[in-house]
Protein backbone atom coordinates (compact mmCIF):
# COMPACT_ATOMS: atom_id res chain seq x y z
CA UNK A 1 0.00 0.00 0.00
CA UNK A 2 1.37 3.36 -1.05
CA UNK A 3 1.65 5.91 1.75
CA UNK A 4 2.58 9.58 1.48
CA UNK A 5 3.46 11.51 4.63
CA UNK A 6 3.69 15.25 4.30
CA UNK A 7 5.35 17.78 6.56
CA UNK A 8 6.58 21.35 6.58
CA UNK A 9 3.44 23.44 6.49
CA UNK A 10 2.70 26.30 8.84
CA UNK A 11 2.13 30.01 9.26
CA UNK A 12 4.49 32.41 7.51
CA UNK A 13 4.52 36.11 6.78
CA UNK A 14 4.25 37.42 3.23
CA UNK A 15 7.59 37.20 1.50
CA UNK A 16 8.69 34.30 3.67
CA UNK A 17 9.69 30.77 2.76
CA UNK A 18 8.65 27.24 3.63
CA UNK A 19 9.79 23.83 2.47
CA UNK A 20 7.29 21.01 2.21
CA UNK A 21 8.41 17.39 2.29
CA UNK A 22 6.55 14.28 1.21
CA UNK A 23 7.98 10.92 2.19
CA UNK A 24 6.73 7.99 0.12
CA UNK A 25 6.62 4.30 0.93
CA UNK A 26 5.09 1.25 -0.69
CA UNK A 27 6.14 1.97 -4.27
CA UNK A 28 9.30 2.19 -6.35
CA UNK A 29 9.68 5.90 -5.81
CA UNK A 30 12.29 6.45 -8.52
CA UNK A 31 9.81 5.36 -11.19
CA UNK A 32 6.98 7.55 -10.04
CA UNK A 33 5.65 10.86 -11.26
CA UNK A 34 5.29 13.19 -8.29
CA UNK A 35 3.29 16.36 -7.88
CA UNK A 36 2.04 18.91 -5.41
CA UNK A 37 -1.49 20.24 -5.60
CA UNK A 38 -3.20 22.81 -3.43
CA UNK A 39 -6.73 23.75 -2.49
CA UNK A 40 -7.41 27.22 -1.20
CA UNK A 41 -10.52 28.32 0.69
CA UNK A 42 -13.51 28.07 -1.60
CA UNK A 43 -11.37 26.99 -4.53
CA UNK A 44 -10.87 23.84 -6.54
CA UNK A 45 -7.76 21.76 -6.14
CA UNK A 46 -5.08 22.87 -8.58
CA UNK A 47 -1.73 21.58 -9.74
CA UNK A 48 1.16 23.58 -8.29
CA UNK A 49 4.20 21.70 -9.60
CA UNK A 50 5.22 18.28 -10.81
CA UNK A 51 8.38 16.33 -11.46
CA UNK A 52 8.86 13.28 -13.64
CA UNK A 53 11.05 10.31 -12.79
CA UNK A 54 13.70 11.85 -15.03
CA UNK A 55 13.64 15.10 -13.09
CA UNK A 56 11.75 17.25 -15.57
CA UNK A 57 9.64 19.85 -13.83
CA UNK A 58 6.52 21.84 -14.56
CA UNK A 59 4.97 24.73 -12.63
CA UNK A 60 1.71 26.61 -12.48
CA UNK A 61 2.12 30.12 -13.83
CA UNK A 62 1.21 31.56 -10.44
CA UNK A 63 4.27 30.00 -8.76
CA UNK A 64 6.90 30.09 -11.51
CA UNK A 65 10.10 31.70 -10.30
CA UNK A 66 9.09 31.32 -6.65
CA UNK A 67 8.60 27.59 -6.04
CA UNK A 68 11.00 24.74 -6.75
CA UNK A 69 10.06 21.07 -6.77
CA UNK A 70 12.77 18.45 -6.35
CA UNK A 71 13.13 14.80 -5.47
CA UNK A 72 15.62 12.64 -3.62
CA UNK A 73 15.21 9.09 -4.88
CA UNK A 74 17.56 7.73 -2.21
CA UNK A 75 15.21 9.06 0.46
CA UNK A 76 11.99 8.43 -1.48
CA UNK A 77 11.05 12.02 -0.79
CA UNK A 78 9.80 14.92 -2.86
CA UNK A 79 10.23 18.53 -1.77
CA UNK A 80 8.52 21.80 -2.56
CA UNK A 81 10.61 24.86 -1.72
CA UNK A 82 8.32 27.88 -1.57
CA UNK A 83 9.86 31.33 -1.62
CA UNK A 84 8.33 34.78 -1.84
CA UNK A 85 5.09 33.51 -0.37
CA UNK A 86 1.95 35.54 -0.92
CA UNK A 87 -1.40 35.52 0.90
CA UNK A 88 -2.95 33.93 -2.17
CA UNK A 89 -0.67 30.91 -1.64
CA UNK A 90 -2.68 30.07 1.47
CA UNK A 91 -4.07 26.58 0.96
CA UNK A 92 -3.89 22.97 1.96
CA UNK A 93 -1.06 21.42 -0.04
CA UNK A 94 -1.32 17.81 -1.14
CA UNK A 95 1.36 15.47 -2.39
CA UNK A 96 0.43 13.08 -5.20
CA UNK A 97 2.19 10.03 -6.56
CA UNK A 98 1.37 8.38 -9.88
CA UNK A 99 2.85 5.10 -11.05
CA UNK A 100 1.51 2.65 -13.61
CA UNK A 101 -1.89 4.28 -13.56
CA UNK A 102 -2.23 4.10 -9.79
CA UNK A 103 -2.57 7.38 -7.90
CA UNK A 104 -2.07 8.04 -4.21
CA UNK A 105 -2.52 11.17 -2.12
CA UNK A 106 -1.08 12.53 1.06
CA UNK A 107 -3.27 13.83 3.87
CA UNK A 108 -2.42 17.44 3.11
CA UNK A 109 -0.57 20.11 5.04
CA UNK A 110 -1.85 23.61 5.75
CA UNK A 111 0.12 26.61 4.54
CA UNK A 112 -1.06 30.00 5.76
CA UNK A 113 0.53 33.22 4.55
CA UNK A 114 -0.51 36.14 6.70
CA UNK A 115 0.92 39.09 8.56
Amino acid sequence: QVQLVESGGGLVQPGGSLRLSCAVSGMIFSRGYMAYYRQGPGKQRELVADITRNGSTNYADSVKGRFIISRDNAKSTVYLQMNGLKPEDTAVYYCNALLSGNSAWGHGTQVTVSS
